[in-house]
Order: C-alpha cells, then structure tokens, then sequence
C-alpha cells in the first residue's frame, strides 16, 4: 500500500511540474516570429520627449510651435467633458488662453511613460502609441492669483507621430475660481 501511495505522490508532483510547464507556456501568445507582441508594451523614449518640448513651448508661450505636434484632426478633451475638435480649435483656445488669461506657467515634477497598445483591452479603446504623463502646474493668472495643482495628461499618436487625441484630467473649481475678476 504504502509503494501505491508513494508512486501516485510521485505522479502527483511530475504532473504538477509539467502542469506549470504547460500553464507558463499558455501565458505566451504566438505571431509570425513565434510570439505575439504583448497586449502593451513600452512605446519608443522619443514620445517623452516630444511630451517634454510641449511643456517647453507652453511654458514659453510659443503656442504656434505647440500647436504643430497635434494633427489636424485632433480632440482634446477634459476630464470635465468639455472638449474641443480640430488643431483649429485647440490652438486658438490655447493662444486665447495663454495670452489673455495665464500671465506664466510653470511645470514640474514631470512624470513620462510611453506605451504602446497592441490589443485594446475593451471597449472603444484607441491601440497606438500613447504618452502618459502626470506633473505638477504652477499658473499666475491675469488676475494676480497664483495656483498649484496636479494634473494627468494622456496623448494619442497617429501613425505620423502627431497628436491625435488627448485626455486632460484636472479639476476645473479651482482654476475658475483663480480666473475670476
């Protein structure tokens, strides 16, 4: 009995380890090259710096030479609901916005991460390459009023590496509060 006992022990673990063997290797996806890229991965470091000349050019208030690495088609859009279509319409809300409402902007504390999605992973999620960054806003306003705050920007790539859609997380109380006369 106890050499029974001892060769289904045996089994046991010899099909446990193959098991795993097997369930590592149902984790690998397969393309032509004999594994399939990864649902997501690390997208190319020049999206980051492309995320980086933006805070440049905004800071300076070159909103012309911001503008340019958005496509013509873009959306740009607020985590409040308000968005806006068109380079056309980002840049003129920008330039209005710079010039007539922000007397200097200041960003810090920048965090970059470019990724790549290969496979949405539901929904009406865009595939592409994407930068993901978060970083801290220090704002005058014409108003004399100084503000802090966080935000969370994603950027979407098109095939030509401009802008074609990007999501701005921020909380928009204290910014009209700061605006207001």
């Amino acid at each position: 009995m106890k050499k029974i006992f001892i060769v289904f022990i045996c089994s046991g673990i010899l099909l446990a380890c193959n098991n795993s063997k097997t369930g590592a290797d149902n984790t690998m996806t397969k393309s032509a090259s004999g594994t399939k890229p990864q649902q997501a991965e690390f997208a190319d470091a020049k999206y980051t710096d492309i995320g980086k000349q933006l805070m440049q050019k905004m800071e300076s208030g070159d909103i012309d030479a911001w503008a340019n690495s958005f496509a013509d088609n873009a959306v740009y859009s607020w985590s409040s609901g308000d968005s806006l279509t068109g380079k056309k319409a980002i840049l003129d809300y920008w330039k209005n916005r710079r010039t007539t409402v922000i007397d200097s902007i200041h960003f810090t504390n920048d965090i970059w991460l470019p990724i790549k999605v290969n496979q949405p992973q539901k929904g009406p999620d865009v595939p592409g390459n994407w930068l993901l960054s978060w970083y801290q806003v220090n704002v005058k306003y014409k108003t004399g009023k100084r503000l802090g705050f966080w935000v969370h920007t994603d950027y979407h790539f098109d095939a030509n590496d401009k802008i074609d859609r990007a999501v701005q997380y921020i909380d928009m109380a204290p910014i009209k509060a700061a605006t207001m006369k």
